[in-house]
């Protein structure tokens, strides 16, 4: 079974956040909630405080499959500030396993060279800082094993392709159906 880490730092995107654990969860995905503030509970960017399944030192990096962060402005500029959580991003992207970003996070993977030649999309103010990609405005861009996604209104899209990584596109289709939604 595929493994999931989910970053989560003071200020995250509680929508874009936890619509990815929920989905991949409801897809049979083992789904972790890893905090980098060094507290259990994790204050979101609307006061929406979470308890998380592991601290950072607690998490299996050699068990996960892919690497989340969340959007959030706040929440996007405790992650870059975390640099043992960089480091395994820079591990996990060396390797060719996946990572993923949405919102303001894709932001991240362009100042860490991580989109140069790649198709990828942020929340439109963050668009400058995919260096090096060809930026789109799609809801998610998959480009080889770096996923991104533009913000909380793309946060189904995005755990669902997510979810077709690892599960395939027929369950991720039907996963839709089940929470009846209906892309545009």
């Amino acid at each position: 079974m595929s493994k999931i880490g989910v970053f989560f730092a003071e200020g995250f995107e509680e929508i874009e956040a936890l619509t990815v654990v929920d989905i991949c969860r409801r897809c049979g995905l083992e789904t972790e909630m890893v905090s980098v503030s060094g507290e259990r509970r994790v204050l979101g960017s609307h006061k929406i405080s979470v308890e998380m399944d592991r601290l950072f030192g607690e998490a299996d990096f050699e068990g996960y499959d892919m690497l989340v962060l969340p959007g959030g402005a706040k929440g996007v500029q405790n992650l870059e500030a975390c640099e043992s959580l960089m480091k395994k991003l820079d591990e996990f992207y060396a390797a060719g396993k996946y990572i993923a970003a949405i919102c303001a996070a894709p932001s991240i993977l362009g100042h860490r060279g991580m989109l140069k030649g790649r198709k990828a999309c942020s929340y439109p103010s963050f668009e400058s800082h995919l260096e090096g990609a060809e930026v789109t405005k799609g809801p998610v861009e998959l480009d080889g094993k770096v996923l991104t996604s533009r913000g909380m209104g793309t946060s189904l899209d995005f755990a669902l392709a997510i979810a077709a990584v690892f599960c395939g596109q027929k369950a991720a289709d039907e996963m839709a159906e089940k929470v009846v939604y209906q892309r545009m």
